[in-house]
């Protein structure tokens, strides 16, 4: 049997074409978004890639070019900007930032709230998006942490011992000075959780005001400093493998490949802007007066 027509999970094959991560459709289905063959569709339902499947009405191609399936790209996310795809207040999005699709649409892995910075992972592959957010994973997010407040080393301990939040326990893996001057601080604060606010509801615990947060890594996946905030790159075939192999996907490898090569001929705003490529975000270089 062609493996085309075994059918599957609904979301199982949205997600694999990239359409959203497994939750999101799940969610889609229970708000009467997605029908199969003009009905609506329910959780639950298999499908093929012959069938005919319609989001809030627009039909979904579910025959993908395979080179094309799997890309991820790093966003450095500016304030000021939400994770959804619209909004009924008008505020910016930042969907609007990111390179136009012909198949397939971008899918978030993990977000930042509206007054955050920093790295944003996206990507076409809705399994790689939902291994990734899984909180089984465990995966290490840091943030650079600017805070204004008395901080002293019992109230390090006990943001690394554990804290007691209205969801639940929380704490750091492991904080980092990163030195300051006057009223503000910067620390690098890493945890394995993707828990709403969750960096700032745990200094907020110890009285301590945050002023500004930036993601620097997601995984083994670091910001780089030439990558302007609104702008997004392809991740290099070393970043690609870290990532897939940290998800339990490196079978993937060669169906990003292609991907790869063909959107490396399209340069990016930096390259176009002539700065220079790989400089990362290093800890010396964020030290002293902080990011």
């Amino acid at each position: 049997m062609n493996p085309e027509t075994v059918p599957e999970r609904i979301q199982k094959i949205l997600a694999r074409a990239g359409i959203g991560s497994r939750r999101q459709i799940e969610n889609w289905i229970r708000a009467g978004r997605i029908s199969i063959n003009d009905r609506p569709a329910t959780l639950g339902d298999r499908i093929t890639e012959n069938d005919l499947i319609r989001l809030d009405g627009d039909r979904i191609n579910l025959r993908l070019d395979s080179s094309l399936r799997l890309r991820v790209i790093a966003y450095h996310k500016p304030e000021g900007k939400i994770c959804s795809r619209s909004d009924p207040e008008g505020r910016p999005t930042i969907f609007e930032d990111l390179p136009r699709l012909k198949q397939g649409r971008w899918v978030l892995i993990g977000r930042l709230d509206i007054n955050s910075s920093g790295l944003l992972l996206l990507t076409t592959d809705g399994e790689l998006a939902n291994k990734l957010m899984h909180p089984s994973g465990g995966i290490e997010r840091e943030y650079a942490v600017r805070v204004r407040g008395e901080v002293d080393n019992q109230v390090l301990d006990r943001l690394t011992d554990g804290v007691m939040l209205s969801d639940g326990m929380a704490s750091f893996d492991s904080i980092r000075d990163a030195g300051g001057k006057g009223a503000n601080h910067w620390y690098h604060v890493v945890l394995r959780e993707g828990r709403n606010r969750e960096v700032r509801r745990l200094w907020e615990s110890q009285g301590v005001t945050v002023s500004r947060l930036i993601r620097v890594r997601f995984g083994p996946v670091i910001l780089a400093r030439d990558l302007r905030p609104g702008r997004s790159t392809d991740l290099n075939d070393v970043d690609m493998k870290a990532l897939l192999t940290l998800a339990g996907l490196q079978h993937k490898m060669s169906a990003s490949a292609t991907g790869i090569t063909r959107h490396a001929r399209k340069k990016s705003y930096a390259a176009r802007s002539g700065q220079k490529k790989g400089r990362k975000l290093s800890a010396r270089s964020r030290s002293g007066n902080g990011p």
